[in-house]
């Protein structure tokens, strides 16, 4: 394998085998080589009518206490684990968006009271561009592409809706930005300083984001990566920031290695 042949791999120690194939797909459109006929072609488990996550009946009893009253929290890392089918489940049959599968590197996290699931966080790689979170760390093009991967976008954020207890979204926030770098590099082999999320403001307020500490840092565009234009096609959302150490700048404005 071209991977093996060059020693190319991931922080992880893995292979960077769907990078190489790209290249080696992007070189034979633009005719600098000639790759051998496709044996097969795999199906692709993303493609055509995204498959539902199957519903798993949990404990609905309501729980509205005080925060302290819920006793010890659990936040388990389920990636991978027997339990990341629970949360998906939970996700997309309670979350406003539904479940939506991670893109890139991701973790997931499961939280409980006692035996009880009541929520979950789901992060995944961030987006490639995004002004006001670009012009808040001030780095360049370069700085940008070379060092994007140490950025998690939390792509969702569930409490089921029968637990009400004050306070504990932005506990359960402060507690995830507290673990999370050393779990990341636990799964890809290097760490992560900032965190980015986004709110509707027609509809979300970010209460719990401001009481965790994140910094609204201005409204996006409106326009996703598949544009065709620049008008707006899609809610301007409140991008979120929360940097995971005071020198976060340090790392993501570093050079690209040559």
């Amino acid at each position: 394998m071209v991977c093996e042949a060059w020693d190319w791999r991931q922080p992880n120690g893995q292979l960077c085998d769907m990078t190489c194939r790209g290249l080696l797909l992007a070189l034979e459109r633009v005719g600098l080589l000639k790759l051998p006929a496709r044996k097969m072609t795999p199906a692709n488990p993303l493609a055509g009518t995204r498959k539902k996550p199957p519903f798993v009946e949990v404990d609905r009893s309501p729980i509205h206490c005080k925060l302290k009253s819920l006793g010890e929290l659990e936040i388990r890392s389920v990636r991978r684990t027997q339990w990341e089918g629970l949360l998906n489940s939970l996700i997309e049959h309670h979350h406003y968006l539904g479940y939506c599968h991670p893109v890139g590197e991701q973790i997931k996290y499961l939280v409980s009271a006692g035996d009880r699931p009541i929520g979950g966080f789901t992060f995944s790689s961030a987006a490639r561009h995004l002004g006001p979170r670009d012009r808040f760390i001030g780095w360049t093009a370069e700085q940008r592409k070379a060092n994007i991967r140490l950025i998690a976008y939390q792509s969702r954020f569930l409490i089921l809706p029968w637990i009400e207890v004050r306070y504990l979204a932005s506990h359960l926030l402060a507690r995830i930005s507290r673990r999370i770098s050393a779990d990341w590099e636990a799964l890809y082999g290097h760490p992560i300083y900032y965190l980015e999320t986004f709110t509707n403001p027609e509809t979300h307020k970010g209460t719990c984001y401001r009481a965790a500490g994140w910094l609204a840092l201005g409204l996006t565009t409106g326009r996703g990566k598949a544009a065709q234009s620049k008008k707006p096609n899609r809610p301007l959302k409140v991008v979120w920031a929360q940097p995971l150490c005071t020198d976060f700048r340090r790392f993501l404005c570093a050079e690209p290695q040559a």
